[in-house]
């Protein structure tokens, strides 16, 4: 792609979240998604392979579609309370109709079909911006009206989403389709916190796109799409390797890793709130999760490749991708649990 055309969509991408972020009226932050949506469009169909063009379109109508929800709903209210304000969202209908399409726009179950179809067709970087900086609008307005969402409507998106994350991911041999399903556990766990504490809400989105990123450029360093490649990239790699099966299990949320402490402090808040059950329902939805993050670790670290891998080893030759995100974003994603109260008392 010409550099200039790159620079300037990766402006509108920033644009675009930013107008969102900035926004406290409907119209605008609408504009912003759409501006987000329209940049990332040509991004996704850049190869011209026909699984891209595809999970393009998907793209696009599901999110013209979540768009036009909230274009409507918002509308709605304005008419019934007077004004744009996305604080003065009075209307159960507006609201939850603005809840439905937010969840679908980033992606919590049940609204979540379309986030593992559309990411197997894209390249690691671009599903590493779907899967991360793409969020950030969605849930930058739904942090913004929580608190006129229905609590027993949150606690169950946040539910489902976990236990469709893990139960998705298992049967998986792609795995971009297990970040997609990871994407979507992690969803829940933002979710379910969000009416009691949104600092830590904040924190796990933080914290998730730390691990994510060091996952995607992982990957892509290694050229691994498929369950079946791991298996030879200790051979080409062993350090690589080690640190990869690290930040998988900080994913999955394993002490002492990074992962684990927005789950510690999302399940401590769930207990003080007298919320047994469902802080139990969710550490169950976690080791599920965990499983075949488990798994993806099994066939990097235990397996001999000419035994297994029915792919063909890749050359070793001398690679030319840029290493310094890869290398910051996994020291993030492995080291970060020993200043837990710091970075909890960043965010309140």
């Amino acid at each position: 792609m010409n550099p200039y055309v790159l620079a300037t969509l990766l402006s509108s991408l920033g644009l675009g979240t930013t107008l969102t972020f900035a926004s406290s009226h409907w119209l605008l932050a609408w504009m912003g998604l759409e501006v987000n949506t329209l940049a990332i469009v040509p991004l996704m169909a850049q190869h011209h392979h026909p699984r891209a063009v595809e999970a393009t379109t998907k793209y696009f109508l599901i999110q013209a579609t979540a768009a036009a929800v909230i274009l409507f709903a918002s509308t709605t209210n304005a008419w019934i309370t007077g004004e744009w304000n996305m604080t003065n969202m009075s209307d159960p209908v507006a609201t939850t109709m603005i809840l439905a399409a937010l969840s679908l726009k980033v992606g919590l179950a049940p609204m979540h079909f379309w986030m593992p179809e559309v990411l197997q067709g894209l390249d690691l970087l671009t599903g590493l911006i779907l899967s991360t900086w793409q969020k950030l609008a969605p849930f930058a307005l739904i942090i913004q009206t929580s608190q006129t969402f229905d609590p027993l409507l949150l606690t169950a998106l946040g539910l489902t989403s976990s236990l469709v994350g893990g139960w998705g991911g298992l049967n998986q041999t792609q795995l971009r389709k297990v970040l997609a399903y990871s994407s979507i556990a992690h969803m829940g766990w933002m979710v379910i916190i969000l009416q009691h504490a949104p600092h830590l809400t904040f924190l796990a989105l933080l914290m998730y796109i730390l691990m994510t990123s060091a996952a995607f450029l992982t990957l892509k360093l290694s050229y691994a799409t498929k369950v079946g490649t791991l298996a030879t990239t200790w051979s080409k790699a062993p350090l690589l390797t080690a640190t990869t099966a690290l930040v998988l299990l900080s994913l999955g949320g394993l002490p002492p890793l990074t992962g684990f402490m927005p789950k510690w402090l999302i399940l401590q808040e769930l207990a003080k709130q007298d919320l047994p059950l469902t802080a139990t329902v969710m550490a169950l939805a976690a080791l599920i999760s965990l499983y075949f993050y488990l798994r993806l670790c099994y066939a990097m670290t235990l397996t001999i490749s000419p035994n297994t891998a029915t792919s063909t080893t890749p050359w070793r030759t001398q690679t030319n991708q840029i290493s310094a995100p890869l290398a910051l974003s996994t020291v993030m994603a492995l080291g970060l649990l020993p200043i837990a109260p710091t970075m909890q008392r960043c965010v309140i």
